[in-house]
């Protein structure tokens, strides 16, 4: 039977403003990729990040050219010789996924062989903004039992001050997303022993990160930049004593089951990350989060409003389909 790939560019507003070391905006661009074969349909979503060389036009490009394959009956396994890692390549594997579980009744983490998802706890993000402003994001979310706080600028010590003057129960996790630079290093990492704060996100820029081999911190220091999908992990620094694991990074679930059965084995901590979507694009990596160090899965909490049946949230407690 013919398969037919759809590709549709959505906006969802986000709630206020999403700010980090990159830059701000106020709405979320998503791309969704739906394969329809006979009377069932599967979904995926992604998000193009201009960091890694990604627009929403190349994205849907990327997808386009693959419609024809489509129709002829491509598997996730074409997929992954077809595309590199990236958004595009994740909205159209999930898709495959999605059309699965549909044509086959089963759920997805029994497709993938991995264990049924229980309510878990979400890290709910703090945008980067001043100490006054970040302090008081911190005492709206202070009974959120863990806390991300971006960061990446000049002032860093005095803003996760301020979020732990905010909220003084609550765990801290930390993004600089390759904003410190190594003169300032060891006094953020200083600053985040003193507040207790559990890992922090690529203090350095990827590849230019080296002044990390010069550290010795309790604190987890976690690849987010500096690794992408399974085969990039063969070349991820020592430094690194976790790795955050998005679907948009590894290009989808295939992937990142791989990645993240693979990080394991090395003794590495895992995060299970996302960028900021709707519960389409969060819904696919419960998969690889039950039984993660840190969840990392409040895109939809970012936005103004989410999709329709969308994700349940109880508090911070992500609760599964």
């Amino acid at each position: 039977m013919m398969r037919e790939l759809e590709i549709a560019v959505e906006h969802w507003p986000i709630a206020g403003s999403f700010t980090i070391a990159r830059g701000s905006r106020t709405e979320a661009v998503v791309v969704v990729a739906t394969v329809r074969e006979g009377e069932h349909a599967g979904w995926g979503e992604c998000v193009p990040y201009k960091r890694y060389g990604e627009s929403v036009d190349s994205v849907v490009a990327q997808l386009r050219g693959l419609a024809e394959a489509v129709r002829d009956g491509l598997t996730r396994a074409d997929l992954l010789r077809r595309l590199t890692p990236g958004a595009a390549r994740n909205a159209l594997d999930c898709a495959l996924w999605d059309l699965e579980v549909h044509a086959s009744g089963r759920p997805l983490h029994a497709l993938a062989g991995a264990p049924k998802p229980a309510p878990m706890t979400t890290a709910y993000t703090l945008s980067l903004g001043t100490p006054e402003s970040m302090y008081e994001a911190a005492r709206r979310a202070a009974e959120r039992p863990l806390l991300k706080v971006k960061l990446g600028g000049d002032g860093d010590i005095e803003r996760l001050a301020a979020v732990r003057e905010g909220a003084p129960r609550a765990r801290l996790i930390v993004d600089a997303n390759e904003g410190w630079r190594p003169d300032n290093l060891g006094a953020n990492i200083a600053a985040c022993e003193r507040e207790k704060v559990e890992l922090i996100e690529q203090p350095l820029p990827a590849g230019d990160d080296g002044a990390l081999a010069r550290i010795d911190t309790p604190v987890a220091i976690c690849a987010d930049e500096s690794i992408h999908d399974a085969a990039s992990l063969a070349a991820l620094p020592a430094w690194y004593t976790a790795v955050n694991i998005k679907l948009d990074k590894t290009g989808g679930l295939t992937d990142a089951l791989v990645l993240r059965r693979e990080a394991a084995a090395r003794g590495l901590g895992i995060m299970v990350g996302c960028m900021v979507g709707t519960s389409l694009g969060m819904t696919p990596a419960l998969v690889i989060a039950e039984g993660a160090d840190y969840v990392d899965l409040d895109g939809p909490l970012l936005l103004a409003r989410d999709r329709e049946g969308g994700l349940r949230y109880e508090g911070s407690t992500l609760i599964p389909p």
